[in-house]
C-alpha cells in the first residue's frame, strides 16, 4: 500500500486540486490529507478510500496500485492496456515546430484514448515559477493547439524566447500569463502586444507526471 499515497497526490495535482479542496470532498483535514501523500496511511479506512476513487473517478483497486494500466478480458484474466509513446523535450525553442525540435530527453506513455484527440508532447519544467503545484524536474503532458480557455495552463512562447509555462487568462484587451509562484509577477500583452512580439500559444498542459 506503500504507493496509495503517490497515486494520490499525482490524481489530485492532475485535478489542480489543494489538499484542503480533497479533504472537504472525503470529510477530513488536508492535514490528514498530506500524511496519507506522505506514505502515513496505517489508519487510512476503507470507506475514505473509496471516497476518494470516487473523487477522482477511479476505482478503489487502482488507488491501491493493484490494477494499474490493465484491463479484463474473457476469462478472468488481464491484459496491458495498449499505450501511446510521445517524445519527452527538454525545451521547446520559439518558431521550431514541435516535430522538428530533436532536444528529445525520454519519452512518456499515454493512452491510445488520449491519442485519438490530438497531437501530444511531453516538456520537462525547468524552474520554480509553477510552484507548489508544478516543479522543477515534473513532466508535463501537453496537447498540441494554439488557442486555449481562460484558466487553462499552456505551453507559450513570447518575442521569439523559449517556451514557457504558465496559466492563462484571457479579457477584452489581452491575456495574461500567470505564474503559480506568487514570487513571479503577471506578464500582460496587449491584443496589439500578442501579433507584434508575437505571443504564440503552442499546446495546453493536460497532465502532470510529477517526479518524486
Amino acid at each position: 500500500m506503500t504507493d496509495i499515497g503517490n497515486i494520490i497526490k499525482k490524481l489530485r495535482l492532475e485535478n489542480n486540486m489543494t489538499l484542503e479542496q480533497l479533504g472537504d470532498r472525503v470529510g477530513v483535514g488536508k492535514s490528514t490529507v498530506r500524511k496519507w501523500e506522505n506514505g502515513i496511511i496505517a489508519n487510512m479506512r476503507r470507506d475514505n478510500i473509496a471516497k476518494i476513487a470516487e473523487v477522482f473517478n477511479v476505482s478503489p483497486a487502482y488507488l491501491m496500485g493493484w490494477d494499474n494500466n490493465v484491463a479484463p478480458i474473457s476469462g478472468g484474466t488481464k491484459q496491458k492496456k495498449g499505450g501511446i509513446s510521445i517524445p519527452v523535450l527538454g525545451r521547446v525553442a520559439a518558431g521550431i515546430p514541435i516535430e522538428a525540435i530533436t532536444d528529445i530527453i525520454d519519452t512518456e506513455e499515454i493512452t491510445e484514448e488520449m491519442a485519438s484527440t490530438g497531437e501530444f508532447f511531453g516538456l520537462k519544467i525547468h524552474g520554480d515559477s509553477m510552484e507548489p503545484k508544478i516543479s522543477n524536474g515534473d513532466v508535463v503532458i501537453v496537447r498540441q493547439q494554439n488557442d486555449a480557455e481562460s484558466g487553462d495552463i499552456v505551453i507559450a512562447t513570447v518575442n521569439g524566447d523559449e517556451a514557457t509555462c504558465k496559466r492563462l487568462r484571457k479579457y477584452r484587451d489581452g491575456i495574461e500569463l500567470v505564474s503559480n509562484n506568487p514570487a513571479y509577477a503577471p506578464m500582460f500583452f496587449s491584443n496589439e502586444e500578442i501579433i507584434t512580439k508575437p505571443v504564440k500559444i503552442l499546446g495546453r498542459v493536460v497532465e502532470l507526471r510529477a517526479k518524486f
